[in-house]
């Protein structure tokens, strides 16, 4: 059984240096240490490693993973090994060893050596050539380490040599390395922003299924429902986020229902927050959601999960994969899931199917061809408007199973894609990748939304709209990429450049609905199956096309032995195309930039500032008839980030600000305007600004427990607007609550009850609310700030068969995921009501 804190070391943990840990992270990544125990007291008390040798049994693979397992055998702290040794191959370890010439005989051969600090740990860096007559190390009765050419000599270059090291099999809530930020492989301490990972295991700690679950659980998202129960728009300091696999951003859209991904084909989910135009381009200065597909195992494994939950909720999912040849040198995985659930609303009902086969091979011993492909339906009868407010704009108060629907409405979501990457591995480490990913997207639609007859209706008069037609995504791109350190003055840097090429084409084909409109509906005694389906009309059929064109470059620095510059730009050609309209623009030329200074104050704290922006087209045109300059979002990040246990915790704690400029504002005297048909005139003024606060800790306290928990505070205001009644205001009050607390903790228990996991989560947010005036009169529609609680008890009968009970709301609080905004079209979502779920796995 692998250990509960691979990839990274989690050696024993003394009860002073724990307590030690957790009063950092508290106090703000070690700003600060409580009174009583000071960081030299803490250290002092830290056992010194033991000189004496011990026996190792380490196989041949990834030097990463072999220096992890025996920096944690050997109870040493080893700092930095994640990115020190990515890419390069260890033949592993057998025999008795002591700690320096256990290390030593792992890094023959690699170029690296260990060396041990003023603080007990033990660090890496480049070695000194070594002189042909150079005794390996080694000692009497001691197994000789191997050659140079032995360490090199497996013929197969793994994934998680040429990547970011998977999570999967882990058991852990944090990763050694992520690249969403700036396309450079760097620790969650070196990246200079707030970054999480949600790792495979805590996906299926959480029984999570769709990316909504995902959001829900991360520290700074927020999934809102204010435009549908099956539209939900995620959104992160403000503003919407992005959403992208293996690095390429993908069409989601909050006016459509988009495909939630299936997350059985997922290893993680890596989630930056703030400006990511280094490395999307074109977006909102919010957050970018990265999807990292499964890849291929090195041996034969597989398992079948079931699942049962309330409402007639049952999902199964069959995964297996390993080596198709004798060598290992070509391995494939086989992922086929389905749900078939209905949910706390009457009538309403899903059904999803997911097919995903990935295969990956060994070209000699520096290349690797990773192709996989998967297709995923998605069926509801439920996705747009959920419950009308009542007319003086507070809830009606309509029970948590009230469906005002129809039976026959329907959202069937067709997603197909696939993706191909070749990285190569030159001997002087650098990397050569060439990437592409395919998505085709079709939607058909039939739904409705209640709404009062008019603005100022004070009765309870209501008609249900008609709206649906056919939509087809193609999606297409592609990026090729070159990276890796090099020396400079002395020291040790790296660097990436590339190109990107994007292309997203829609097609829609209209339709006109008879009847158009359902009048006379009776929310408090609504009958779903009484009113007969609407006939559909193709009316026109409207594309577009969007193009982006992109070359990037980002270079990391050691200025010093503690001190990093990271900077970075992008240039963008940005061109959208109305093939049915007027609407055509471009953006030629858009320059993207990035720049960071990280600070190693503390052998496991780094102080941070970083600068990035994006951009966002816009079609308003200025009083010389020409498309304003794109919207440009910065964002403005100070903090402290924390690295525990030899990376096995991971904390940050910081300050942000975002400006959103360029926004249009329309002026005020248009008579010396030309005439526009689709637009007036504006001006490049509007201003929204974010102010907040982001802290979290993920990953292991102990080598039984992992914590993932995370508070963020975010206000959004008009700075600058046409309407001067806005400024000062907040924008989007009722989708955005100011205050996020998420916590997630696991706990597996030790000696009688080791077969035995418990754990649970705490989701807390403050007040949304919404206000207008109907009929002359001012209301207020409000959902109090609420908490949510989750409890988790899992069961190993034996090596290859566990239970886990998911038990979510468990108090059964009632809330409203969502206020109504208007009393004529806005709508209240209900919450989940507390709900259970039994999942039985398989493994073999």
């Amino acid at each position: 059984m692998p250990h509960p804190c691979l990839p990274h070391p989690c050696p024993p943990v003394p009860q002073q240096r724990l307590v030690l840990a957790v009063r950092l992270i508290v106090l703000g990544g070690g700003l600060a240490l409580a009174p009583g125990l000071t960081m030299a007291q803490a250290q002092a008390q830290e056992p010194p490693p033991a000189a004496a040798s011990a026996g190792y049994d380490i196989p041949p693979g990834p030097l990463s993973q072999a220096l992890t397992r025996f920096a944690s055998e050997a109870g040493i702290d080893l700092v930095g090994a994640g990115q020190a040794a990515e890419g390069r191959l260890s033949a592993g370890l057998k025999g008795h060893y002591g700690i320096a010439d256990g290390l030593a005989a792992l890094l023959a051969g690699t170029g690296l050596e260990a060396f041990r600090q003023g603080d007990g740990s033990y660090g890496l860096r480049p070695a000194p050539a070594p002189a042909e007559s150079a005794t390996p190390p080694g000692g009497p009765g001691q197994a000789r380490p191997p050659s140079s050419e032995t360490s090199l000599a497996p013929v197969t270059v793994t994934a998680s040599g040429l990547t970011t090291p998977v999570t999967e099999g882990s058991r852990s809530y944090t990763t050694g390395a992520t690249s969403t930020a700036t396309k450079m492989s760097l620790s969650i301490r070196e990246t200079p922003q707030s970054v999480t990972v949600v790792t495979r295991q805590r996906i299926d700690d959480q029984a999570m299924t769709n990316i909504v679950d995902a959001v829900r659980y991360t520290p700074g998202l927020f999934a809102s429902n204010t435009d549908g129960v099956g539209r939900p728009n995620i959104t992160a300091r403000g503003f919407s986020a992005s959403v992208m696999y293996e690095g390429f951003t993908s069409a989601w859209s909050s006016f459509l229902p988009s495909s939630q991904a299936n997350l059985a084909l997922f290893d993680r989910i890596e989630v930056v927050r703030g400006a990511t135009g280094l490395a999307q381009g074109a977006g909102n200065p919010s957050a970018a959601i990265n999807m990292v597909h499964k890849r291929p195992t090195h041996e034969l494994k597989g398992s079948l999960t079931a699942s049962v939950g309330s409402w007639d909720d049952y999902g199964l999912t069959a995964d297996v994969g390993g080596p198709l040849n004798a060598s290992g040198t070509v391995r494939a995985r086989l992922v086929a899931a389905g749900q078939d659930a209905h949910t706390f609303r009457d009538v309403e009902r899903h059904d999803h199917g997911l097919l995903y086969g990935v295969i990956e091979a060994d070209v000699g011993p520096r290349t690797l061809v990773t192709a996989g492909a998967y297709r995923q339906t998605d069926y509801t009868n439920h996705f747009w408007y959920d419950l009308p407010i009542s007319a003086t704009g507070g809830h009606l108060g309509l029970p948590r199973s009230t469906f005002i629907g129809n039976d026959w409405e329907f959202a069937k979501n067709r997603v197909s894609t696939a993706f191909v990457t070749v990285e190569h591995s030159f001997a002087s480490e650098w990397k050569l990748r060439l990437a592409t990913l395919q998505t085709w997207r079709d939607l058909d639609l039939l739904g409705t939304a209640t709404y009062r007859e008019s603005a100022n209706a004070t009765g309870n008069d209501f008609y249900q709209s008609i709206w649906g037609g056919q939509y087809a995504y193609r999606h297409e791109n592609y990026d090729v990429s070159a990276g890796g350190p090099f020396n400079l003055f002395g020291r040790r840097h790296q660097a990436i450049v590339g190109l990107t090429h994007q292309t997203l084409g829609v097609t829609n084909h209209n339709r006109d609905w008879t009847p158009s409109r359902i009048p006379g509906i009776d929310v408090f005694d609504h009958a779903p199956r009484a009113t007969p389906m609407p006939v559909g009309q193709f009316t026109t059929t409207t594309r577009t096309a969007t193009a982006q064109d992109s070359a990037y470059a980002a270079g990391q620095f050691q200025l010093a032995e503690d001190w990093r510059l990271l900077v970075g730009g992008r240039l963008d050609w940005y061109d959208y195309r109305d093939y049915n309209g007027s609407g055509s623009y471009k953006v030629p030329r858009n320059v993207t930039r990035y720049a960071a200074l990280s600070y190693d104050f503390h052998r496991d704290h780094t102080v941070y500032t970083s600068y990035t922006d994006i951009f966002t087209p816009q079609t308003a045109k200025g009083i010389d008839g020409r498309i304003l300059k794109p919207i440009v979002g910065e964002n403005y990040e100070l903090g402290v980030k924390g690295e525990y246990f030899g990376g096995a915790l991971n904390a940050t704690l910081a300050y942000f600000q975002i400006n959103q400029t360029n926004r249009a504002r329309v002026l005020d005297d248009q008579s010396t305007c030309p005439t526009f048909p689709e637009t007036s005139c504006s001006e490049a003024l509007g201003l929204v600004r974010t102010k907040g606060a982001d802290f979290e800790v993920q990953g292991a306290l102990t080598p039984n427990w992992q914590i993932g928990a995370g508070y963020t505070y975010a206000d959004t205001r008009y700075v600058r607007d046409a309407n001067v009644t806005r400024i000062g205001q907040r924008l989007t009050s009722s989708s955005n609550p100011q205050n996020l607390l998420k916590l997630m903790t696991m706990y597996r228990l030790t000696g009688n009850w080791d077969r035995w996991r418990v754990g649970g989560s705490l989701y807390w947010q403050s007040r949304l609310y919404a206000t207008g005036t109907t009929a002359g009169i001012s209301w207020r529609n409000e959902q109090d700030s609420y908490a949510v609680t989750d409890l988790i008890v899992g069961y190993r009968a034996n090596p290859n068969l566990d239970f886990q009970l998911n038990v979510t709301n468990l108090f059964d609080r009632v809330y409203y995921r969502a206020v109504g905004y208007s009393t004529q079209w806005g709508t209240d979502v209900y919450g989940e009501p507390r709900k259970i779920k039994l999942t039985a796995r398989l493994s073999f």
